[in-house]
């Protein structure tokens, strides 16, 4: 195999998809990239057998054939390399690797593609185009809120809600709920509910580039198509909780705030409190609001008030900060609406003013007060 191409080009790619490769593997196989050239064409993959990403680029061929190679090792040479045109050389006898640049030659050893895993071919159902922004936005707004407990499978990933004339996105951990919904979009064949692993979409929101996306599903399976990438992640095979039973209905007093202003508060007090509970107190009164923490071991507190638009009874409620940074991060405008009802309910939290033909909601439990 011998091939040459920018290193920005190559550190791009190996970037977008390298984040597949677990970082430690009982097969040491799955640690490297599969590198097939054929004619102009490199398609560079990436497998950790629940999850397999490819990626095509164009390059200057002069000798088809595939090898595996070591991804730690190239990523960070072809990172620390600059803006350089690079040589790829392998013999696939001896799977040797070598790199040469216009001042410096960098020597490996790779595997045999045979031990890689095969990536079986995908067989789909009815392809649903789906535009990038919308794809984006679906994930990036929810996959924060996803669950890390492995006893809770299902909140391991996010919900996609196919229908035919809308495309929800839900995503919670138990303490905080994410639920957006697309109504500017039309599926004609495809109506499915689908969960997808979290490190599938972290990798798509880190190589969706293309103006459209599609997604194809099978039995257990999902492919998302994406420009030059294709990525196809093992759907999780759970029940997803009936979130919509926990999003209460009748949380009467509403809280506009400035969204920068708040989060910043809440940044600043939450380093004095307690690094176990992490808790912000809220004071709610006529037109302002205090936010702040305390911390008995160490003896340290903090307290900041802010004016916002409030003008239901006083109200004290305790919030993990972290929670609260979070939600706030994901808020697009520059205000923040917050409808309670009570210290001990669920709190919505939602943006002021929402997009066209979307509507973002989230929702985060209190904590209990400090007496």
């Amino acid at each position: 195999m011998k091939f040459s191409t920018s290193s920005t080009e190559l550190q791009r790619i190996l970037g977008s998809i390298g984040g597949v490769i677990p970082p430690k593997s009982t097969l040491p196989i799955l640690e490297n990239f599969l590198f097939q050239l054929t004619s102009n064409q490199l398609k560079v993959t990436a497998t950790d057998l629940d999850i397999s990403m490819a990626v095509a680029l164009a390059v200057k061929g002069m000798e088809d054939g595939v090898i595996a190679v070591p991804a730690k090792r190239l990523f960070e040479t072809v990172r620390a390399l600059p803006n350089t045109d690079i040589i790829f050389t392998a013999d696939a006898e001896s799977n040797r690797i070598t790199m040469s640049t216009s001042n410096g030659e960098y020597k490996l050893t790779g595997e045999s593609s045979e031990n890689f895993p095969t990536v079986p071919a995908f067989k789909g159902t009815d392809e649903l185009e789906i535009d990038n922004d919308t794809l984006r936005r679906l994930i990036s707004k929810s996959v924060f809120a996803v669950s890390s407990d492995e006893l809770r499978p299902a909140m391991m990933g996010t919900l996609f809600q196919i229908k035919k004339n809308e495309i929800r996105a839900v995503a919670t951990d138990g303490h905080r709920l994410v639920r957006i919904v697309h109504s500017d979009f039309s599926s004609k064949k495809l109506e499915q509910d689908i969960i997808v692993p979290a490190k599938a979409l972290n990798l798509i929101l880190k190589s969706a580039n293309a103006v459209s996306s599609s997604l194809s599903i099978n039995e257990n399976h999902a492919m998302f198509s994406l420009g030059d990438s294709t990525l196809i992640s093992r759907m999780i095979e759970e029940k997803y909780p009936n979130y919509e039973s926990v999003i209460p209905l009748d949380n009467d007093k509403k809280l506009v705030v400035d969204k920068n202003q708040l989060l910043a508060s809440v940044r600043r007090t939450a380093l004095y409190a307690s690094s176990t509970t992490h808790q912000v107190r809220f004071s709610l009164k006529k037109g302002s609001i205090t936010v702040s923490a305390e911390d008995i071991d160490f003896g340290s507190e903090a307290r900041e008030t802010l004016s916002c638009d409030y003008s239901s009874e006083p109200m004290e409620i305790g919030f993990n900060s972290a929670y609260i940074v979070d939600i706030l991060s994901h808020i697009d405008t520059d205000e923040a609406m917050f409808m309670l009802s009570s210290p001990t309910r669920a709190c919505i939290v939602q943006p002021v003013t929402q997009r066209d033909g979307e509507n973002v909601l989230m929702l985060v439990m209190p904590v209990r007060l400090n007496a």
